[in-house]
């Protein structure tokens, strides 16, 4: 317990520090008080992957009653991967922020919002107590909502948040119904009333409870049909928030949905085909979105959203695996989706510092406006190609293992399956098969695009390599990418006790060494082509150092006129996917028409649009604005009716207890008759 008050006064010392501290030093302090908060923190977590799990009660008045405070291997892995990119977030964006000078009353929100972000993951990770466990979420929403609006003069980011906080509590609707609905039959705010009630309810019944808990954790994960608030979101925050929220923030949502497949007793085969075919759709969606966008931001937002879907069929698949008593499959599939959540929470950090340094030195986020910059920013370029190689899943980058530990999961069920089980387990390989293609063809193009080639568009002369301080935290997350590709038996031994919660102790399920050798073998080969690669490379700029070399322009069919814009474009690249997938995508196109015997030069651009959003958001509030615009005279501008308004809500709230008694009175009434 007293880690646990140490991280409330670190929290609060730093609030009321950042709000006196000059304006440079307000960075230091957020720095400061996360380091602490995450030594703290992981010197709970680490105990709790071992096996010693922590547990303490408060009593929290008469609202709350009596906290629990549980930290098992599930909380504990999330708290450790969650550490690691808030931190690497604080170090990125000290220097990130540096840019926005003369900002002191903004920086202090964001610093103060920042520091309240991490305490309320810490604390969602920690609580089992249901009404403290909401409030603890409040927390997290709120303050990320002014995490993106930290450029709150701008429109659209204002949008965005608003977007972003009104989705947020429609999931914690959701959740309420649930926790209510638990409490309201076992009297009780404890995580494990829902265990005790769902054991004494049907199946059915237990489904359903676990849908509405579900919903609430998927919007904030950002599942399909429950993903519209993160396209925007995202681009909207600053990058270092984007890589926060990407690699940890939307994994409050899947570590949610661990919790309660730990805590519901139900059919766990009903379980497993739901998500697993929910997040299919997910993972395939989201990338076929992602390949047209043109903005940097928001096309990794919706690589985030596919990346949910494939952490989601690992899940499928380990509750398919815990239905069909499979412990290799429910080891696989568990264990796949959690190394996973670490994976994306590393590769895709990574690639929103990029963008944010992109962003920083070429002053647009626009696709089609960069090119060439691998001359101007080589470490960068560097970056950007090893989280790409990662978060396709290759090897020997981490990516590849947790999505190797799938494919395993999904060949060894279907050897040993029934004819429904094989179906689901053939569709998931399907659907992770076209997801890491597309996803392939999705960085090519935007590793092309922005650093390959000559410039489309004039770029500031100041377009260089970044200060020390926005590189570091970018070389530590690289150096774990490759590291977890690189050595994949110690990161399955540190996951394995995770997993075990959900396939039990009993089964004293140890992965095959057989399988922990194909992933060695597998990552040290790329390893050695990759060195072997670099070494040829070397030799032949050895061998070729001395020989003079002449540029001269190559022959052009006669066309002496060379313009950078002769060169693909972002749409172009991906031309024939988009018009093969086209009855699936909303394009808007603005183009203009050729006209006269000497044309003036045209301009065209397509705007792609999400049509779930649509369907399910644009068209419902569209009908809803309707609806409520037939109210507008009651709005008339007439003081005399407001003040009647006014009366009116008196009267009625003075009768409405008369109303109440007289209907009780007519019901006795009516018993005695």
């Amino acid at each position: 317990m007293t880690i646990i008050a140490s991280i409330i006064v670190v929290t609060i010392l730093s609030l009321l520090l950042i709000a006196l501290v000059k304006e440079d030093r307000k960075g230091n302090v957020a720095l400061t008080a996360v380091i602490f908060n995450v030594i703290l923190s992981s010197s709970l977590a680490i105990p709790a992957l071992k096996g010693q799990m922590f547990e303490h009660f408060f009593y929290g008045g008469l609202v709350f009653g009596n906290i629990a405070l549980r930290i098992d291997a599930l909380s504990g892995w999330f708290i450790l991967l969650m550490n690691f990119t808030v931190l690497t977030s604080i170090l990125y964006g000290k220097s990130y922020m540096s840019h926005y000078k003369n900002q002191s009353v903004s920086l202090s929100i964001h610093y103060i919002s920042f520091i309240l972000n991490h305490f309320a993951m810490i604390g969602i990770y920690c609580l089992q107590n249901s009404f403290a466990f909401l409030c603890v979420w409040e927390i997290m929403a709120i303050s990320s909502f002014l995490l993106i609006i930290f450029e709150h003069h701008k429109i659209q980011t204002l949008k965005a948040g608003i977007n972003y906080l009104i989705q947020s509590h429609i999931s914690i609707i959701f959740m309420t119904i649930g926790f209510v609905w638990v409490n309201s039959f076992t009297n009780s705010f404890d995580f494990n009333a829902i265990t005790k009630y769902s054991a004494s309810v049907s199946p059915a019944v237990s489904f359903v409870l676990f849908l509405f808990f579900f919903i609430g954790f998927a919007i904030k994960a950002g599942f399909v049909p429950f993903h519209t608030w993160l396209p925007y979101a995202h681009p909207a925050a600053p990058a270092h928030v984007s890589g926060m929220m990407s690699g940890v923030l939307i994994k409050l949502g899947i570590y949610g949905i661990l919790r309660m497949i730990l805590l519901i007793k139900g059919d766990y085969l009903v379980m497993g085909y739901f998500i697993l075919s929910l997040s299919v759709i997910t993972g395939v969606y989201g990338v076929i979105l992602a390949i047209i966008q043109h903005n940097i931001k928001k096309l990794l937002a919706y690589h985030s959203i596919e990346n949910i879907g494939i952490i989601g069929i690992g899940i499928g698949l380990g509750c398919i695996g815990l239905g069909l008593n499979n412990s290799y499959l429910a080891f696989a599939g568990f264990a796949g989706a959690m190394l996973h959540t670490l994976n994306h929470s590393l590769f895709k950090s990574l690639l929103f510092y990029v963008s944010g340094t992109i962003y920083q030195a070429a002053h647009t986020l626009d696709i089609e406006r960069l090119g060439g910059l691998i001359k101007k920013m080589p470490q960068t370029a560097a970056l950007f190609l090893i989280a790409a190689l990662a978060i396709s899943g290759l090897p020997p980058f981490n990516g590849f293992i947790s999505e190797f530990l799938m494919y395993s999961g999904l060949f060894k069920g279907i050897l040993g399956g029934e004819l429904s089980v094989t179906a689901f387990l053939v569709y998931a390989i399907f659907g992770l098969v076209i997801i890491g293609g597309m996803a392939m063809l999705c960085f090519t193009k935007a590793f092309g695009i922005i650093f390959l080639g000559n410039e489309r568009h004039t770029l500031p002369a100041t377009v260089t390599e970044p200060e020390f301080g926005k590189l570091l935290p970018k070389y530590m997350i690289a150096a774990m990418i490759i590291f977890i590709g690189v050595f994949p038996q110690f990161i399955v031994s540190v996951v394995a006790p995770v997993a075990d919660l959900f396939i039990g102790k009993t089964t004293n399920f140890i992965p095959p060494q057989e399988f922990i050798r194909t992933l060695q073998s597998v990552s040290l080969a790329a390893v050695v082509f990759i060195l072997l690669s670099l070494t040829i490379f070397w030799i032949r700029r050895i061998k070729t150092k001395s020989v003079q070399i002449v540029l001269q322009p190559t022959w052009s069919c006669g066309y002496v006129a060379p313009t950078a814009r002769l060169q693909y474009t972002a749409n172009s690249f991906v031309r024939s996917f988009r018009k093969l997938i086209h009855p699936l995508l909303m394009m808007n196109k603005k183009e203009e028409v050729l006209s006269g015997v000497f044309p003036k030069p045209i301009h065209s651009e397509t705007h792609p649009y999400d049509r779930v959003e649509l369907v399910l958001i644009d068209i419902p509030l569209l009908h809803l604005k309707g609806f409520i615009g037939r109210f507008k005279f009651l709005q008339n501008g007439n003081p005399q009716f407001y003040i009647l308004y006014g009366v009116l809500f008196i009267f009625i709230i003075l009768t409405f207890p008369l109303l109440l008694n007289a209907v009780d009175y007519v019901i006795e009434l009516i018993k005695q008759i």
